[in-house]
């Protein structure tokens, strides 16, 4: 009986935090339909989070590519006083380089609805 007790506080435990995580999220990152990122990604940095082979398979006109997993050493290459346009596959990983970038005190930060994959406009492939 106790591993059960232990076991629901442990799911609560993460239910909770996943819960705080999203929430702090929704708070710090706009999420934009395809037609408002289009309508204002010119304007701003316009960052691929994803790994380069993902990149190189197609992307975004105009994205820079800094994934995820090197943005903690490259945030130089991103200006806090310009609007941040981030995108990813679906969504995940943009919104987890928006929580980073936001401690760092990024502001203007925007994420494409759905990544990506959900996008119809222009992108430009290596090859």
């Amino acid at each position: 009986m106790t591993t059960i007790y232990f076991l629901l506080v442990i799911l609560g435990a993460f239910i909770i935090y996943t819960l705080i995580m999203w929430l702090n999220q929704k708070r710090i990152l706009k999420t934009l339909t395809q037609e408002e990122f289009i309508s204002g990604y010119r304007k701003a940095q316009l960052i691929d989070v994803r790994e380069p082979n993902e990149y190189e398979a197609g992307h975004i006109l105009g994205a820079r590519n800094i994934p995820m997993t090197q943005m903690k050493m490259r945030l130089k290459e991103i200006r806090p006083d310009k609007p941040v346009y981030l995108y990813c596959q679906s969504g995940i990983r943009s919104g987890r380089a928006a929580q980073m970038l936001s401690k760092k005190g990024y502001k203007d930060l925007s994420h494409l609805k759905g990544g990506f994959k959900q996008w119809g406009g222009k992108i430009k492939t290596k090859g």
